[in-house]
């Protein structure tokens, strides 16, 4: 008998299992559903966030219904410790994960994720594709059966994505950064974030009659490396159209410690055919464009994706009673101060999408009959201008996006966790953001801040310096995003302890936003050293008994650093 058929019908026989039981605790039929839509690496390069180049008509159409949250950011810019913090509401101080190489609830605390406290309030929770970070960092079952009612889905085809798939000029197949494809040629015919998206629609409309409320977490692999996508997206990108990042030269004032030397793009074939020297590089012209043409089309075509999956959510009437997060993990560099890939704590590594969908709230129900999220097919010419629907200007973090979730499905609050929360199960290291979805913000909040970190094993650029292994990280870069500036300290770090020294001081970042919006012009030592204005006390949240006092010295309207 075949394997796969009798494990589609054991997934199956489970996910009726867990609905007739779910049954009996059935909650109130009126509880909205949760469609949670996850990107991979995707910076806020979309029309709705005002990019220029980038066509992303599906993703356009549902922010015009939609808050749209223009400054929120990640809490680490790398894949397994950022998911863990915004499912679990934790920071990475608190999960203690900032590699992929330990679980959360044998290595830090037994933390509620945010799937796990929906499916004990009755939803059935289902995950497809990258939600948790596979492997250790989800104890090789992404979080089954804590934070699910069913296995998660991972797609077939994904076994193949880096493999030698990649056909060049000669039809020699090789392991590409750079890797459009024809997919009939692929092996199983498809790709997985196409197979994520079929299993999605099939899950909601498995769930459209049941008595119990859904929480589906859709997880695209892409904009991901290796830029494994069909090849007819690149047509929306002509190559000649293409433009350098506007500032691709390292910054002369940017630490040694705070550069990132992009070293999983120099794994790939095409880019060690280059000889690039490291750990600068550069990169060629051509070839950056290249880059970046990929990147966009890996853009449009995971917005493809998300607009077949919302158009399923109408078709299926479920579009009146599911709340819609779009967002992703975190942003991608595009060749930024010499820059590739995340792995920093720069605007364009840890600033994503947020866009969060209620219906009757941030937009008017439907008339009868009509569609709110029509598929777009972005290869058909012209298509309707959406407005941009409610955008919030105050800086937010994704650890806000578990207690905003349970707010607007009104479930019980969670309570803000105190400054060692290790043993506590449930509560949050952010804040529920509901009240800017139900009343648009009329003014920015100047005092709200985002908090980002990043590990590093030396104050010189190593092989490792992107992803260090705990047991190697001797420094943290600890980053605060306001709206007037980015302020970062690197400092000792002793990874036993998972705790910082503050007073040991490697070097620090400043940025003021106004005059330098890309973060070009290090300031840091002209504060540093000179006599400011004391004017405000704010402190970086710690997982480690007390939170961390800035830098005595603030500098008027600028904001502040750390000296503990």
């Amino acid at each position: 008998m075949n394997i796969m058929f009798v494990n589609t019908q054991m997934w199956l026989f489970l996910l009726i299992l867990h609905v007739l039981e779910a049954g009996v605790f059935a909650v109130d039929s009126k509880q909205v559903n949760i469609l949670y839509l996850i990107a991979d690496d995707l910076r806020p390069t979309l029309g709705c966030y005002s990019d220029p180049v980038v066509k992303s008509p599906n993703i356009d159409q549902l922010a015009s219904v939609s808050t749209v949250f223009n400054n929120a950011y990640a809490q680490q810019a790398v894949c397994g410790p950022s998911r863990v913090s915004f499912l679990t509401s934790r920071r990475p101080d608190t999960t203690r994960l900032y590699d992929f190489n330990s679980y959360w609830r044998v290595h830090a605390g037994n933390y509620t994720t945010l799937p796990q406290y929906f499916k004990s309030n009755g939803y059935t929770t289902l995950s497809v594709g990258k939600v948790f970070h596979p492997g250790i960092a989800s104890n090789h079952s992404d979080d089954y059966p804590y934070s699910w009612s069913v296995p998660p889905y991972h797609p077939p085809s994904f076994k193949y994505e880096k493999r030698k798939v990649c056909r060049d000029k000669d039809g020699t197949l090789h392991s590409n950064l750079l890797c459009a494809v024809d997919v009939s040629e692929m092996p199983l015919g498809t790709l997985p974030d196409m197979e994520n998206t079929a299993e999605a629609i099939q899950l909601l409309k498995s769930m459209k009659d049941s008595p119990n409320p859904f929480f589906l977490a859709v997880g695209f692999y892409k904009p991901h490396i290796p830029f494994r996508i069909p090849r007819e997206y690149l047509k929306l990108y002509p190559i000649e159209s293409m433009t350098l990042a506007p500032d691709p030269d390292v910054p002369k004032k940017l630490p040694n410690v705070a550069y990132n030397p992009w070293t999983d793009i120099r794994k790939r074939e095409d880019v060690q055919a280059l000889n690039l020297s490291f750990p600068y590089g550069p990169i060629p012209k051509d070839f950056q464009l290249q880059i970046r043409q990929h990147y966009f089309a890996s853009v449009s075509y995971v917005d493809a994706q998300v607009g077949k999956i919302l158009q399923a959510l109408d078709d299926f009437g479920l579009a009146n009673d599911t709340i819609v997060v779009f967002s992703s993990d975190h942003g991608w560099s595009l060749g930024e101060h010499g820059e590739w890939a995340k792995y920093s704590n720069f605007d364009v590594a840890t600033r994503v999408p947020l866009i969060v969908y209620k219906p009757g709230v941030t937009s008017p129900f439907p008339r009868p009959g009509e569609k709110t999220f029509p598929f777009i097919d972005v290869f058909q010419g012209t298509w309707e201008q959406f407005g941009k629907g409610h955008g919030v200007e105050s800086v937010v973090e994704l650890v806000d996006v578990f207690p905003t979730l349970s707010h607007l499905a009104g479930l019980r609050p969670l309570h803000h966790c105190p400054s060692s929360s290790f043993k506590i199960e449930l509560c949050t290291e952010g804040s529920s953001l509901a009240y800017l979805i139900h009343n648009p913000e009329r003014d920015t909040n100047r005092e709200a801040y985002s908090f980002s970190q990043y590990p590093r094993p030396s104050d010189s650029i190593q092989e490792n310096s992107d992803l260090p292994d705990l047991a190697d990280i001797h420094i943290m870069g600890y980053s605060i995003r306001s709206t007037d500036y980015r302020y970062t300290l690197w400092v000792g770090f002793d990874p036993v302890h998972c705790q910082p020294n503050m007073t040991d001081i490697h070097a620090g970042e400043m940025y003021l936003l106004a005059e330098d919006p890309g973060e070009d012009n290090n300031v840091f030592d002209e504060f540093y050293q000179a006599t400011v204005l004391c004017k405000c006390d704010l402190t970086f949240p710690s997982a480690w008994g007390e939170d961390v006092p800035l830098h005595r010295c603030v500098s008027g309207h600028l904001g502040a650093v750390w000296q503990r």
